[in-house]
């Protein structure tokens, strides 16, 4: 019972991240500072460190995880996607990559937000590019 609560708070966190970081992209576009934490404080109401390592986590690795986002994105590049699209992204290649997030989460957790706040053809695209980085990762641990 415990484990099905913990998913059900980390998918609600997800969301929160996903805003955080569209709120990151929005200042940065319009060259606004702002503090990550204080962005933090004001969307979520508890202290969570699942919130601060991922936002911090795709902040810090920002480029490493653009660069998989663009090879794995077929002919679109990630900055050609909405703030909110390239944040549900951003959060899945970092957890693919830097967490130990089942693999399969990651990519559950990303479509479901997608389902919710991208429209059907950004959802696809996706998809596909986290199930294309998945399977290059699984290839690489297979060796």
């Amino acid at each position: 019972m415990g484990d099905k609560m913990n998913q059900k708070s980390r998918s609600e966190l997800r969301i929160n991240i996903m805003n955080i970081l569209y709120q990151i992209s929005i200042y940065k576009m319009r060259h606004i500072n702002y503090n990550v934490d204080d962005i933090i404080k004001e969307n979520v109401e508890i202290d969570s460190e699942f919130v601060k390592d991922i936002v911090y986590g795709v902040i810090t690795n920002e480029d490493e995880i653009v660069k998989q986002a663009n090879t794995y994105l077929n002919g679109w590049t990630i900055d050609r996607l909405g703030f909110t699209d390239q944040a549900i992204l951003k959060i899945a290649i970092y957890e693919f990559l830097y967490t130990d997030t089942p693999k399969i989460v990651c990519i559950n957790e990303a479509i479901e937000l997608a389902k919710k706040y991208s429209d059907d053809e950004v959802r696809k695209m996706i998809n596909a590019s986290l199930d294309k980085l998945y399977h290059k990762l699984e290839e690489k641990n297979g060796q």
